[in-house]
């Protein structure tokens, strides 16, 4: 009994805890990347309050959407507030832990994608359309991706959960190899793609011909574009969580252990922090590729997880 109160708790709090910093993790990000370009770039909380500004205005619908129109923004939001649930920040352990596979992971990924898509074509407009399509595009192959990087990652810890991932990882000390190098290329650049950041598209551009994500949502207005804003908010973070958990779990809390959660919130805050440092700065370095090389891109990190799945099972081999 004691053991499932500790855990409801961890998973209050990490609830708690995402949802209200995923929008300062995305200021932390803009104003980093403000530095880099030698400007002063608007106030760390800024997206807070845009997220309230666009609360309080109205909510139009264009006369060519469907009743649908106001559907999309929720199934995004909340499929991607699901997968944000289900991967391990401070601790492990959670009640959510034995839900949060790489399967169920990469199916919310596509139901919010999708939703972002439809949303995107739902009034008939053109560069909606366009973003669409490219974004079907991008998805095949990072979806591959993900898919042949999770083979890796099962071969190391013979299970498919983020947490029991984790876990192993931690406590198993797997140490530094060529297949996790090629695994870790492959899911930053998946997850490069997913969030919308360089060199796949540009978060600040509003170039038409260019757009993919920003395309999708430029009919939307009011609270269903704030639902749009905040679950591209949490999805920055859910990635930077992801790749924390599975990469750099060390000294990660446990749910049934109270005195373990300061460190692990600690090595957390550390963690993100670290990447919403280096991911501004790898942007502000590296140009915008040409969106017909994206899918080159994506395949280069399918490629490597691929390899990465390869060697592993190879060397398995060869030591029994």
């Amino acid at each position: 009994m004691l053991g499932f109160a500790l855990g409801l708790i961890a998973t209050l709090l990490h609830a708690a805890l995402v949802f209200a910093a995923a929008p300062l993790v995305a200021g932390v990000v803009g104003k980093i990347r403000a530095w880099a370009l030698g400007r002063r770039g608007a106030p760390v909380w800024q997206p807070y309050l845009q997220l309230y500004k666009l609360l309080r205005k109205s909510t139009l619908v264009p006369e060519t959407a469907t009743e649908l129109f106001a559907l999309w923004p929720v199934a995004c939001f909340l499929a991607t507030a699901v997968a944000m649930l289900l991967v391990p920040s401070f601790c492990t352990g959670m009640l959510t832990a034995p839900l949060g596979d790489f399967i169920t992971l990469i199916g919310l990924f596509a139901i919010a994608r999708a939703a972002t898509m439809l949303g995107g074509m739902e009034t008939g407009f053109g560069f909606g359309g366009a973003g669409a399509g490219r974004e079907v595009l991008f998805s095949i192959f990072a979806e591959a991706a993900l898919l042949v990087a999770l083979l890796c990652f099962v071969l190391l810890a013979h299970g498919a959960t983020v947490d029991g991932i984790a876990v192993a990882f931690d406590t198993q000390h797997i140490g530094i190899s060529v297949s996790l190098g090629f695994a870790l290329a492959a899911l930053l650049a998946v997850a490069l793609t997913e969030t919308g950041r360089i060199p796949t598209d540009n978060p600040s551009g509003h170039l038409e011909l260019a757009m993919v994500h920003e395309a999708m949502l430029l009919e939307y207005s009011g609270r269903f574009l704030l639902l749009f804003e905040y679950a591209a908010m949490l999805r920055l973070l859910l990635w930077m969580d992801l790749i924390g958990a599975i990469f750099i779990p060390f000294r990660l809390g446990q749910a049934g252990d109270v005195f373990s959660w300061p460190g692990g919130l600690l090595l957390w805050v550390l963690k993100i922090g670290a990447m919403a440092v280096v991911l501004p700065l790898f942007e502000v370095s590296t140009a915008k590729m040409r969106v017909f090389r994206v899918p080159e891109f994506l395949g280069a990190a399918m490629l490597l997880g691929f390899l990465a799945s390869v060697f592993l099972f190879v060397a398995a081999r060869i030591g029994s």
